[in-house]
């Protein structure tokens, strides 16, 4: 096969690790074809091409589909451009976010029986009178 393999390394439990290997769309569909011979096994097939069945299935999908063909992939033709005239797009300006009033300050007390008590209307006096309550049990 004319598969591009650049220096495929394995690491400590022999796995494989460095660049993967890139199949052409030709060898794809060679494979795929083998599969669809009656009586062939996607795994087989796989492991004779020493290639995942995994991936092997995925591309007998595409293969089905019509999706694995000649000329699919980054080999296609870009067409050149030419812009005549520039074109301008209106701008459209955010509308200034409202300022929301900050909540006004609030304390929570939670009790030992797991009751809770939210005070909002937060002022000095209420706070002293509240820690000295508190402070007294």
């Amino acid at each position: 096969m004319g598969t591009s393999l650049d220096e495929a390394t394995t690491d400590k439990l022999g796995r494989r690790s460095g660049p993967r290997r890139k199949y052409a769309v030709a060898e794809k569909r060679q494979m795929v074809e083998e599969t669809l011979v009656v009586g062939a096994s996607v795994p087989v097939v796989a492991q004779r091409h020493g290639v995942n069945a995994n991936l092997l299935s995925v591309w007998r999908r595409l293969y089905k589909r019509g999706l694995l063909r000649e000329g699919d992939g980054p080999s296609a033709a870009l067409l050149p451009v030419k812009v005549s005239t520039p074109t301008l797009l209106p701008t459209h300006r955010a509308e200034p976010a409202k300022v929301r009033k900050a909540d006004p300050p609030m304390i929570e007390i939670e009790f030992a029986n797991g009751a809770r008590l939210r005070v909002r209307q937060l002022t000095q006096p209420l706070l002293r009178e509240l820690v000295a309550l508190l402070s007294a049990r």
